[in-house]
């Protein structure tokens, strides 16, 4: 009877770059992208029944944030607290539908910086593809968006927002939108997993990052404040998806492909730095 190891990819480790051999190295993430897909499930499953099984009000804290959002800032501007300016749909829906989106995002830049620190202790006696890790972290995102797209759904129906054909399209961009969020998360990974410096810096600059994205607050269009929101990456990315399923159009085609661009070539090289850097990251944590 041949033994189980017999059948398993022999291993072995040089001191050379791996960069040195890029076809190579592409053929092996390639490979193991492919081979985590089982392992990745199981995963996701885990970690969605471990969410919710373990809270009480269960899948409320998926529509806690933007519908307490909607309440606290609709009420302001409805008292002159803040002045918002005119929205393309009601205040109230144009929250809710912005701070699902963005919460989203932030879901995708945090899976891959979380999922690595919640599996230090398996990742340094176990070896399996670590992408398993990022999927997992990702069909988590997807899942957790399908509970706000109820959220979504109801409020085109309660404030009657017209559906256009166009909505069909607002899929394509909130994939850019995650995918901008992962690289980000998937070049951040290998610091944040020897230095808890940085997930707590990284509360603080999403928190800051909310104000420069038109989340709460129309896009301006005039001043410095209205330069810094455009030349943010995310700006585009989330008006173009919420345009897209509440008004048909786009609004910034330039700005739009241009991030998209940054999030797939960042989304690709973040793939290559975790992929080289996890092996040293990991003889780190098990020293």
């Amino acid at each position: 009877m041949p033994r189980q190891d017999q059948y398993l990819p022999e291993v072995l480790y040089t001191p050379e770059s791996r960069l040195r051999h890029p076809i190579q190295l592409f053929r092996e993430m390639g490979r193991d992208f492919l081979a985590s897909r089982d392992l990745a499930w199981r995963l996701m499953v885990r970690d969605i029944s471990s969410q919710y099984r373990q809270s009480l009000l269960g899948i409320f804290w998926a529509f806690a944030p933007p519908i307490v959002s909607a309440i606290g800032l609709t009420l302001a501007n409805n008292a002159q607290i803040v002045n918002i300016g005119e929205t393309s749909i009601p205040y109230p829906a144009y929250v809710m539908f912005s701070m699902s989106l963005w919460q989203t995002y932030v879901e995708a830049l945090n899976g891959p910086v979380q999922a690595v620190s919640a599996a230090k202790p398996m990742l340094a006696k176990i070896n399996f593809p670590r992408e398993a890790l990022v999927l997992a972290r990702l069909g988590q995102v997807f899942f957790n968006f399908g509970i706000k797209l109820i959220l979504i759904v109801g409020l085109f129906l309660f404030f009657q927002i017209p559906v256009t054909p166009s909505v069909l399209l607002a899929p394509v961009a909130l994939l850019h939108l995650i995918a901008l969020g992962t690289a980000i998360g998937l070049w951040l990974t290998p610091i944040s997993a020897l230095y808890e410096d940085v997930t707590k810096g990284l509360t603080l600059v999403i928190g800051a990052w909310l104000f420069f994205t038109p989340v709460i607050y129309p896009q301006p269009t005039e001043g410095l404040f209205a330069t810094l929101v455009r030349l943010n990456p995310v700006t585009p990315l989330l008006v173009t998806t919420r345009d897209l399923a509440t008004q048909g159009i786009i609004a910034d085609p330039q700005g739009f492909w241009i991030a998209s661009g940054i999030a797939i070539i960042g989304l690709l090289v973040g793939w290559l730095v975790y992929r080289v850097t996890m092996p040293f990251v990991i003889e780190r944590m098990s020293a």
